[in-house]
């Protein structure tokens, strides 16, 4: 058995389930949540996230969710050091820490950690923006590829935020992402980083998703209705008050919030602002199964099961997490 502290990685697509089974299993495991969410750290963001209301939030406590303003931005290095805090919080308490959530990019940094790269250039990112839209985002995914392949193939080329992001590095340093993560573990050949790469615990890795992808369809198409009928309009109209949220910021470009917000602008009608951000989202959910398919020792469960928690058990006895 390994002697590192055991963690639990709770993942899957929008609307899969997630909350749900991490908070069944909170109730037989001496586990503490924490939210691996993009959007759900920013306060005053409610009904587009679907963040967990605020009595389950209060029964069952997630940390990382609304901790920064919509105005700031929250990275993938900044999530590494606030869950690594956490963790070990919760690992000195005797608990075991149980990761939910659905940005997948939070957990691979976790697992792997962060090459360090130039930090934004507000010049060469504002130069990439008007490309994008004057040119589209096909055009800088071609860019892309040209100088990191690697890359390229991993962004989606409907991903404005990280195809800008991977060409600013390359046009600030003349490397690509690519090659700033091969020096780094060329550089960390060989350091003792414990059994799972930079992360010194025990990770069992659970990926949650209906078996039917109808099924994730349909149920996005549901939860963005409900949402629209719990006052999304009204929640980005609140947004949109402020005189210092736009839509260049990653927090309303969020999935939903950014076709609400060109709803609210005049530039899409109530139908096309609904078919729009399903669309979004199903696109959201296409690109985290795509992460996950090539995640080593996964344990998929059917969200259609009814017997997820006990199948969630019999896992993480045998890949000794339970003591």
């Amino acid at each position: 058995m390994s002697s590192l502290p055991p963690a639990i990685f709770l993942m899957g697509p929008t609307a899969a389930g997630k909350t749900d089974l991490a908070i069944e299993l909170t109730k037989v495991l001496p586990c503490e949540l924490i939210s691996v969410d993009s959007a759900l750290v920013y306060r005053d963001m409610d009904i587009g996230t679907a963040k967990p209301s605020k009595d389950i939030l209060a029964a069952y406590p997630h940390r990382l969710v609304d901790i920064i303003d919509p105005a700031e931005s929250y990275s993938a290095k900044q999530f590494c050091t606030d869950a690594l805090a956490a963790m070990a919080e919760i690992t000195a308490r005797g608990k075991i820490p149980l990761l939910v959530g659905g940005t997948m990019l939070y957990y691979k940094a976790l697992l792997e950690g962060l090459a360090d790269m130039p930090p934004a250039d507000p010049e060469v990112r504002a130069s990439l923006e008007a490309q994008a839209r004057a040119l589209g985002l096909g055009e800088l995914h071609r860019q892309l590829a040209e100088v990191d392949p690697e890359s390229a193939a991993r962004i989606h080329p409907n991903d404005p935020q990280r195809l800008i992001r991977a060409l600013e590095v390359y046009r600030v340093s003349g490397l690509s992402m690519t090659a700033h993560r091969q020096r780094q573990l060329a550089q960390s050949s060989g350091a003792d980083a414990g059994a799972n790469g930079h992360l010194p615990y025990t990770v069992a890795s659970l990926a949650i998703a209906p078996a039917d992808r109808h099924v994730l369809h349909e149920r996005i198409a549901l939860r963005f209705s409900q949402m629209l009928e719990q006052g999304f309009v009204d929640e980005v109209r609140s947004l949109r008050a402020r005189s210092d949220l736009h839509v260049g910021l990653p927090s309303i470009r969020a999935v939903g919030y950014r076709q609400v917000w060109e709803y609210l602008d005049g530039a899409l009608d109530e139908n096309e602002m609904r078919e729009r951000g399903i669309i979004a989202t199903r696109q959201l959910a296409k690109r985290q199964f795509t992460w996950l398919r090539g995640w080593s020792d996964v344990h998929w469960l059917d969200s259609l099961a009814c017997d997820n928690l006990s199948r969630t058990l019999k896992y993480l006895g045998s890949v000794s997490i339970l003591s």
